[in-house]
């Protein structure tokens, strides 16, 4: 007994249809990842511009200790106590102290000569922490992280879609299907913008949506709890899962699970006296951290709980060169853990997560995203000006849907396949189909 095509896989019109609903769901939200996603791409020269006066200070006078900055800092900041030294970036650099007040991290910048405060901002207010926000959470918390992953699960599907569409039929040709017809008419010119500009930048947005999925909120908690249960396959510490507040971040303990504030063991409310006291052994592990020379953002910070050692942290965003070390009051190193130390999941997750921020591979990453963001970009436009066109006045201009309701098998398994995969996915479909039966028992009653 044969199977027909026809049994199995969904035809064109189907396709088309599921294509323009993913589409009209996702575009506005692509086009808005693409506005913020530039932005952050660009953050390591961005910072660098907005904290150029505090990299070029006239030093005056000798240098103060570190200890001596972290006591300017705390003074500046009126019942706050320490939560980590930044390493000066360069000899005319203003110190970086991080200090919690209130369960709110403000970063102190300090003249090493004077030791007089230049600036005071919240964590939470600096450039990197808006941007990222907007970009994963839309500024709405864990309920954003929740709307941007079911976008992402969407998206997925407009790719597929698209390429099925893309595909070429009858004979093969090069125009229209590996560079678009600029010289044809306004439609053909348009389909063509949306199209070849879709393909060219479909496997690069699937990687990014792939690699975007360890910090949202619902696929990166049970992410969490799959590598729990399997012995621990990953340590999930160096990106934020969900709406993880910034001084959680800086102290290197994110949350895993959901409604958690700390990792356990670490105590993130100081003792009366920790409000005043510079921390014991502060000018050593400093002196110690400068000699490693580990990428730059370099954290340093005390020791919490029942610890005993400070912990030296390279934060910096190309995740493979991260290194740490836990370093003793007296300036001795105990222990250093490597990226390859890390299990290899971690490890593919962290390449991942480098490669989408664009610090993997240095400026070639950033201007191959650039040119990515760019392409989506035009696809966006260009699927709005080819709806804008076609659709008839004061309708939506959806395709028909076929009168049987066919689907096929195929598209069902893999349907069913990525709902699995992609819980927020499996949920709406879920949902979908409900109302859709409901729809259709209401238009036959």
């Amino acid at each position: 007994m044969t199977v027909s095509r026809s049994s199995l896989w969904p035809d064109y019109r189907t396709v088309w249809r599921w294509h323009f609903f993913a589409g009209l769901f996702c575009l506005p939200f692509v086009a808005f990842l693409c506005l913020t996603g530039t932005l952050y791409l660009f953050k390591p020269q961005i910072e660098r511009w907005i904290d150029w006066r505090y990299d070029h200070l006239l030093m005056a006078g000798p240098i103060s200790t570190p200890a001596q900055e972290v006591d300017a800092a705390l003074l500046a900041v009126p019942g706050s106590h320490f939560l980590a030294y930044e390493l000066p970036s360069a000899r005319h650099s203003a110190a970086r102290v991080i200090v919690d007040r209130s369960g709110v991290a403000i970063r102190v910048y300090v003249d090493p000569s004077s030791r007089a405060v230049l600036k005071q901002v919240a964590e939470e207010d600096r450039f990197e922490r808006i941007i990222l926000k907007l970009h994963g959470q839309l500024l709405l918390g864990n309920i954003g992280s929740a709307i941007m992953e079911m976008v992402a699960s969407w998206t997925i599907v407009l790719v597929f879609t698209g390429l099925i569409l893309w595909w070429p039929r009858g004979k093969c040709r090069v125009a229209g299907v590996l560079y678009p017809r600029l010289t044809a008419g306004d439609r053909m010119r348009w389909r063509d913008l949306h199209a070849v500009s879709g393909v060219w930048v479909s496997l690069f947005l699937t990687l990014f949506l792939l690699s975007g999925l360890p910090w949202s909120f619902v696929w990166g908690h049970a992410l969490s709890r799959v590598e729990t249960r399997f012995s621990r396959l990953t340590t999930i510490q160096d990106w934020e899962i969900g709406a993880v507040p910034a001084r959680a971040i800086i102290a290197g303990q994110a949350p895993t699970q959901p409604g958690m504030n700390a990792m356990p063991g670490m105590d993130m409310t100081p003792t009366t006296a920790s409000q005043s006291i510079v921390p014991d052994g502060l000018n050593n592990v400093v002196g110690t951290a400068m000699r490693l020379g580990y990428p730059a953002p370099v954290l340093i910070t005390a020791p919490s709980g029942n610890e005993t050692a400070w912990r030296v942290r390279s934060d910096t965003q190309n995740r493979p060169e991260r290194i740490s070390a836990l370093v003793d009051r007296a300036g001795t190193i105990r222990s250093v853990r490597h990226f390859a130390d890390n299990g290899i999941v971690d490890r593919m997750i962290a390449y991942g997560v480098a490669a989408h921020e664009g610090q993997l591979f240095g400026i070639a990453n950033q201007v191959l995203n650039l040119l990515v963001a760019c392409g989506l970009l035009t696809m966006s436009v260009a699927a709005i000006v080819i709806w804008l066109c076609r659709k008839p006045p004061g309708r939506l201009g959806a395709p028909a849907a076929l009168p049987d309701g066919r689907i096929g098998v195929g598209a069902v398994m893999a349907l069913i396949l990525l709902g699995l995969l992609l819980p927020e996915l499996g949920g709406s479909l879920l949902v979908l189909c409900l109302v859709t039966m409901i729809a259709r028992r209401v238009g036959r009653a």
